[in-house]
């Protein structure tokens, strides 16, 4: 295995499931539109990507209506989707190890950033971070490839070989091969095993548990 020194991790099905607040507030911007959701189950494959371009996609939402369909969603996730979500088992020991190794620690997620330092906070795991990268909320970070550009940027890191992305979506594994890293694609999160083969990564790894074993 390479040594690396800088890991970057996404946050929804990465470090928390937040399936419950995601597909609520999925939920409740479709119903602004007329559609109903008879099963919250069905909107589980649109957590990780862009909002705006699973509207777009899923949906066949013009780029206007999918933007009304975003504000709409964080209406209701700003006050109360943000809090239905739980860490997945292990993630505290996980990020205490890489600590404790002398690993420097990055959140590089397509949630909003101001909504994504208010989880770290809310799970007491913000202590962990070097530093939280997330969209913006005037789009003006709308990849997985423009987050993570924006947190080398932040955080001075000019060599991409000393970095290693892990994600449980393509847009994960694709951010990371266009930036130049290494990444690592989990399989306890929302994105198939097929999804993640395609985009080849580094590495494919099945729970937390593996991390923790990865970096020991």
């Amino acid at each position: 295995m390479k040594s690396y020194k800088h890991v970057l991790f996404d946050l929804d099905g990465t470090l928390t499931d937040p399936a419950e607040g995601i597909t609520k507030c999925i939920a409740y911007a479709l119903e602004s539109k007329g559609i109903q959701t008879a099963d919250l189950n069905s909107l589980k494959s649109l957590i990780g990507p862009p909002l705006k371009d699973s509207f777009m996609h899923t949906f066949g939402f013009e780029e206007n209506e999918a933007i009304t369909c975003v504000d709409k969603y964080r209406e209701r996730f700003s006050t109360v989707g943000l809090y239905e979500n739980i860490l997945f088992d292990r993630v505290p020991e996980l990020l205490e190890q890489l600590k404790s190794r002398d690993y420097h620690i990055y959140l590089a997620t397509s949630k909003p950033e101001i909504f994504a330092k208010k989880i770290l906070s809310h799970f007491a795991i913000d202590q962990y971070f070097d530093f939280a990268g997330g969209s913006a909320l005037d789009d003006s970070r709308p990849t997985k490839t423009s987050v993570i550009q924006y947190v080398m940027e932040n955080t001075g890191l000019a060599d991409p070989q000393n970095c290693i992305m892990i994600g449980d979506r393509k847009h994960d594994l694709i951010g990371a091969r266009e930036t130049g890293m290494d990444a690592i694609g989990v399989l306890y999160g929302y994105g198939s095993r097929t999804e993640l083969e395609q985009e080849s990564p580094t590495y494919l790894l099945h729970s937390v548990a593996d991390l923790i074993e990865f970096f020991e």
